[in-house]
C-alpha cells in the first residue's frame, strides 16, 4: 500500500518541470527507494525531497524536454540574456545532459549568431570544449559557463550565413569557370596563359588592388553583408572603401 501526502505530490509535480512522464517517474523512484513500515510506503514531503533530489529532474535525452531545453538555452544566448542562459544550462547539467552536446551547440552558435561581430567568440567556445576534455566534471562546468556567459554578452551578427547565398547561386546557375588570371600558372601557364594578368596585392599601396575575383558574369555580386555590430563594424568600413575604390 502506498500513501503520499499532498505536499509531497505537489513537490514532485513542481520539480518535474510540467512533464507528466517526469512526475510519474519521480513518484516511482520515491516509492522504490522508500522502505515500507507496517506494510505501508508513506511518501512525505521530506521523503520526496530526500529520495528524488537532483534525479527527479532527469529527462530522457530523446524526449521533448531534451530538445525544448537546448532550444531555450540557445535562444537565450542568441538573445543576449546571460541569466536565462545560465538557468537553462544548469537545468541540463543537473539533469545529466552530455556536456559535449552543449559545447557543440555553443561552437555552432559562435559562428552562426556572433561571427565576425566578435571573432574571439568561436575561440572561446572551442577553448571551452578543449578545456572540458582536460578537466571533466564537475570542475569542467567552469569553462562551459565561461563560454556561455561570453557568448551571451557578445555582440551578435548572423552574417556568416552569407554562405547560403553563395551556395544558392551555384545550385541555381551552376559553378562557373575560374577566370584565367586566377588560375594556377605552375602547370599550364606558359602554354595556356594561366595566371597571366594577375595583380599581386602586396605590390600595391595598402596591400590591395582592384581586380576581378568572381567568375565572369558575377562581377559586383555581393554575398557577404557585414553588420554594424562589434568588430564587424570595422570590417564593414574596410569593405565599403574597397568596394568603392
Amino acid at each position: 500500500k502506498i500513501v503520499a501526502d499532498e505536499d509531497a505530490l505537489l513537490h514532485l509535480a513542481d520539480i518535474s518541470g510540467g512533464d507528466a512522464r517526469n512526475a510519474l517517474n519521480a513518484l516511482e523512484l520515491a516509492v522504490e527507494t522508500t522502505p515500507a513500515e507496517d506494510g505501508v510506503i508513506h511518501i512525505t514531503l521530506d521523503v520526496a525531497q530526500q529520495s528524488i533530489q537532483r534525479r527527479a529532474v532527469l529527462y530522457d535525452k530523446t524526449d521533448d524536454q531534451h530538445y525544448d531545453t537546448i532550444s531555450a538555452f540557445i535562444k537565450s544566448v542568441r538573445g543576449s540574456d546571460p541569466d536565462a542562459a545560465l538557468y537553462w544550462l544548469m537545468k541540463m547539467i543537473n539533469a545529466g545532459e552530455d556536456p559535449r552536446f552543449i559545447l557543440r551547440r555553443l561552437i555552432i552558435l559562435a559562428s552562426e549568431d556572433i561571427g565576425l561581430a566578435d571573432p574571439q567568440g568561436i575561440l572561446i567556445a572551442n577553448a571551452a570544449a578543449q578545456n572540458f576534455e582536460y578537466i571533466g566534471m564537475p570542475e569542467g562546468i567552469y569553462p562551459i559557463a565561461h563560454a556561455t556567459l561570453y557568448l551571451a554578452t557578445a555582440p551578435k551578427s548572423n552574417s556568416v550565413g552569407a554562405y547560403f547565398d553563395a551556395l544558392n547561386e551555384i545550385e541555381s546557375n551552376g559553378a562557373k569557370p575560374v577566370p584565367i588570371h586566377l588560375m594556377d600558372p605552375s602547370r599550364d601557364g606558359k602554354d595556356l596563359g594561366h595566371g597571366k594578368g594577375y595583380e599581386y596585392p602586396h605590390d600595391h599601396e595598402g596591400h590591395w588592388v582592384r581586380q576581378q575575383y568572381l567568375p565572369d558574369g558575377l562581377q559586383g555580386r555581393r554575398f557577404y553583408h557585414p553588420s554594424d555590430q562589434g568588430a564587424e563594424a570595422e570590417i564593414a568600413q574596410r569593405l565599403k572603401k574597397w568596394r568603392k575604390d
